[in-house]
């Protein structure tokens, strides 16, 4: 009797809660259906790529770095840095100008071809050309052009750096792209063990080995799982939208990811190097690091290019022109002579005049001079040697060269910044590696003892020694482990891939 109100009272303990759970299994059965619904739409876009083009991490970089858009900025400040030098280059030739004229000239006014003044309007045109060379200017042209080399160096360290930012950037989202398509693995592989764990659980029930408890736990779990790879499969197609972007793809463009075979026991070579022997090869090649100091030689040969501008400058000059008035005419001798009184008489003895004195006057004939003839006539040359010394040019040069000390103090805290800034990134990435290392070993041997869990949880479960919750927990401790450990072991790898991005080795797996 004890034993039979014992089983009544177990009865109306658990009756209720019997109802609950059927209701509760109802209800999941519907959600189920949708999740899954859900889930054939998604999958269905997640792996509709699976037809597309392949892409490897290489391809991946190769691309980005054609069609980047910082990249193509820079390489036209590259662009813009070499006409510059080019420029500085060929104002070591000499300058040379030609001017013209031609207009007409109303009252009184001086005749250019003869200087004398004229009331008469006349047409005139001038024709000059002159020409300098910088003889000697204290090498300050010279230093000018050492500053735009300099100068152009440092743009192109700078596209160097920006292409290993990108293709880091790059490797992070592949790696990103390929831990959710892991991911999604992971998730498959528990919504199947669950499903065929409910399919199991729902024969022992019909043959009341276990209770109806046991299926509606299962089928919760189900839909747990199927919602854990929803997220999984959304997870990826946002890395692959990321990615394209990075990539400066069309977003409709086909796109599948090529899995390498890594190997993460070959990769992880970092502990046998310190972070000194890192920084000191980053060192060598950064493009930061060259870019600051190509910048701080150029403004050094800016400083004494300034102080040029302080000291006189020798130059060479030479001027050449010609001129033409329509006022301006030739006069030709006729060879006949006109005798006019001179005023003047010839005298006896005595002074008393005799007889006037007669002059002879040529007479001439004149003529508007020819345009070639006068542009001939009245061509001129003049060669001059020019000294040029600065006395005071409202403190211009003084300024220049101020400002040049200046920009060299500047760039010598710039190659100090990006040298610490280097140092710590080196120092930060070494640690976060050495960290990842231990992480990714905890986690596979947690995943490898979980794994052993499950299996015997599995036996036990199938032979009725363990409740349901219990198998689901372990379960659970598996799937968590397996997702633990995929995702260290591509955060493993890309904490080394940042490594060697600072050892200047190709971004590759």
């Amino acid at each position: 009797m004890h034993i039979h109100a014992d089983r009544l009272g177990l009865k109306a303990i658990f009756f209720p809660r019997f109802l609950y759970f059927s209701y509760f299994c109802a209800m999941h059965r519907q959600f189920k259906f949708l999740l899954f619904s859900i889930f054939s739409v998604l999958s269905g876009s997640a792996f509709a790529q699976d037809n597309g083009e392949v892409w490897t991490l290489q391809r991946c970089v190769q691309y980005a770095l054609d069609h980047n858009i910082t990249i193509q900025q820079n390489v036209l400040n590259e662009r813009l840095a070499r006409l510059t030098l080019q420029q500085s280059q060929l104002a070591q030739l000499p300058s040379a100008n030609v001017t013209g004229s031609y207009g007409r000239s109303n009252g009184r006014s001086i005749d250019p071809t003869s200087n004398s003044f004229v009331d008469a309007g006349y047409n005139f045109a001038s024709l000059s050309g002159s020409a300098n060379v910088l003889v000697f200017g204290w090498f300050q042209q010279r230093n000018l052009i050492s500053k735009n080399k300099w100068s152009l160096s440092a743009t192109k360290a700078d596209i160097d750096q920006i292409k290993d930012d990108v293709s880091l950037n790059v490797a992070t989202g592949f790696l990103r792209a390929l831990l959710a398509e892991e991911q999604i693995a992971v998730n498959e592989k528990q919504v199947e063990l669950s499903k065929a764990q409910l399919a199991q659980t729902n024969r022992f029930a019909e043959v009341g080995r276990v209770p109806e408890l046991n299926v509606a736990q299962l089928e919760s779990q189900v839909a747990t799982d199927s919602a854990n790879l929803i997220s999984a499969i959304s997870n990826y197609n946002s890395a692959i939208l990321d990615l394209k972007a990075l990539l400066n793809l069309d977003f409709a463009t086909p796109f599948k990811l090529q899995a390498p075979d890594v190997k993460v026991a070959d990769q992880v070579k970092v502990s046998n190097m310190v972070p000194e022997e890192i920084y000191a090869e980053a060192q060598k090649h950064f493009g930061s690091i060259k870019s600051a100091q190509y910048r701080l030689t150029a403004a050094q040969k800016g400083w004494w290019a300034a102080r040029g501008g302080l000291l006189p400058q020798l130059s060479i000059g030479a001027q050449l022109g010609s001129s033409y008035a329509s006022t301006y005419q030739t006069v030709t001798p006729t060879g006949q002579y006109q005798y006019t009184p001179s005023g003047a008489y010839a005298t006896d003895s005595t002074g008393q005049p005799l007889y006037m004195i007669y002059q002879p006057v040529p007479t001439y004939t004149t003529a508007n001079t020819p345009f070639s003839k006068q542009l001939d006539n009245n061509f001129r040359q003049t060669l001059s040697l020019n000294l040029n010394i600065p006395l005071f040019n409202s403190w211009q040069a003084q300024y220049n060269v101020r400002q040049a000390k200046i920009n060299i103090a500047s760039q010598q805290l710039n190659i100090t910044q990006a040298e610490l800034t280097l140092k710590q990134n080196v120092y930060k990435a070494y640690n976060d590696a050495v960290n990842s290392i231990q992480k990714y070993y905890a986690a596979l041997h947690a995943a490898e003892a979980a794994e052993r869990a499950q299996d015997f949880a599995k036996k036990r479960y199938d032979l009725g020694l363990t409740s349901a919750v219990d198998y689901l927990i372990t379960q659970n401790t598996q799937y968590s482990a397996e997702a633990t450990l995929v995702s260290s072991k591509y955060d493993l790898i890309f904490k080394l891939k940042v490594i060697d991005y600072y050892l200047g080795k190709e971004l590759k797996l």
